[in-house]
């Protein structure tokens, strides 16, 4: 108990904000493509509405660690048990989120994918097929080698876009002087619908948070943790936004005027007159996407063998390629839709079901039992 009330050392706290940026700054942040619809399409307002977005997502991890850290709990179904207990049954809620994101997930990667294939001059329906049949190999014999080259792939995405990002501040001061001249915006009530809406498909990332949080032990930490996570996420999500908003719809040469909305950043990339830039953004991207789809579909397989009697009477190896075989053709599927319209309409309406699942219950429920037990247990505020 008297390990509760040490002092949590700052790195532990920027390691635990790190899980939160890893899982935010994927392909759909770093396409550009999310930022435009989510925040850029309102004006002025983008910069703006990032920051307030990772606030609001910052609170709720914040509760989430504590609960994590209070318990002891490390799964989401204890958490979730705990937080809507006496009415335990609700915890079902979050399992359904959790599914549909996934698969979401899985489509704007693959659709991703075959966005950036298509402007190599692969058709996006054969570039689809293609990834998807890479993605479930992939998945069967090598998803513990993506693992361990994921956290390289996200470097290299990561120093991509913001050489990106600062380069087309640079290049275009013009047309991002005319955004905040002009002060145009649009639609005011439904840039704050934007922001909640944002976070509550960026809750993704609670499972994560809680199995590594654990190491906070007290309200403190998980505090400092908290605001490192909303400075890193808020920070980069405003810059990309800016960087946008200056090449979204500031002349003919625009990414809305010439139609490359899937993958904004890339178009910008190609702008910018450095050969190799665009080039390693491209395959790093592409890079990124497969391994988003390769840890998402591999992170269902083991949930499904467990929870399913079917699955459980079957060999293994057997069981393992039916499930990733079923949740690549379903987001397959979905992807051939397009990038734009995945996260249109699938993290969308996602993002509605985490404000009712994860936003509205951990900043009322489980701010009410986190401040109860904190009154009860003071030596879990920590020094």
């Amino acid at each position: 108990m008297s390990d509760v009330s040490k002092k949590v050392s700052l790195g532990t706290c920027f390691s635990i904000a790190s899980v939160w940026f890893g899982s935010h700054a994927g392909g759909g942040f770093a396409s550009g493509n999310q930022a435009t619809q989510y925040f850029v399409a309102y004006g002025w307002y983008a910069p703006i509405m990032a920051a307030l977005t990772m606030i609001l997502l910052g609170l709720v991890l914040r509760e989430v660690m504590i609960m994590a850290n209070t318990t002891g709990f490390s799964s989401y179904k204890e958490i979730y048990y705990h937080l809507f207990a006496p009415y335990t049954k609700l915890e079902i809620l979050f399992e359904i989120y959790f599914y549909i994101i996934v698969i979401c997930a899985v489509s704007a990667c693959l659709a991703g994918a075959g966005e950036l294939l298509l402007e190599y001059g692969v058709p996006y329906s054969a570039g689809i097929v293609a990834i998807s049949i890479l993605t479930l190999l992939l998945v069967m014999f090598g998803a513990n080698l993506v693992a361990k080259a994921s956290g390289v792939m996200s470097v290299i995405i990561l120093v991509s876009i913001f050489i990106i990002y600062i380069s087309g501040i640079i290049g275009r001061p013009e047309g991002i002087a005319q955004v905040f001249t002009e002060m145009k915006s649009n639609n005011l009530p439904g840039a704050i619908i934007r922001i909640f809406n944002y976070a509550g498909f960026q809750s993704v990332v609670v499972p994560a948070i809680i199995g590594t949080s654990l190491v906070l032990k007290n309200k403190k930490a998980c505090t400092k943790a908290a605001i490192i996570g909303i400075l890193m996420n808020a920070i980069a999500l405003a810059v990309s936004c800016v960087m946008l908003l200056g090449w979204y719809d500031t002349g003919a040469d625009s990414y809305l005027a010439t139609g490359n909305t899937a993958v904004p950043t890339l178009y910008i990339a190609q702008q910018l007159g450095h050969p190799a830039l665009p080039i390693c953004y491209a395959i790093a991207l592409c890079m990124c996407f497969i391994s988003t789809a390769v840890t998402s579909v591999y992170g269902l397989i083991p949930r499904f063998q467990q929870s399913l009697k079917v699955f459980q009477k079957m060999d293994s190896r057997k069981s393992a390629f039916i499930i990733a075989l079923l949740a690549i053709v379903v987001s397959m599927a979905f992807s051939m839709v397009g990038l734009t319209n995945v996260i249109k309409y699938g993290y969308n309406y996602c993002g509605y079901l985490g404000i009712v699942v994860v936003i509205i219950p951990f900043l009322t429920v489980g701010y009410k039992k986190n401040r109860q037990f904190l009154k009860e247990h003071p030596e879990y505020i920590g020094d």
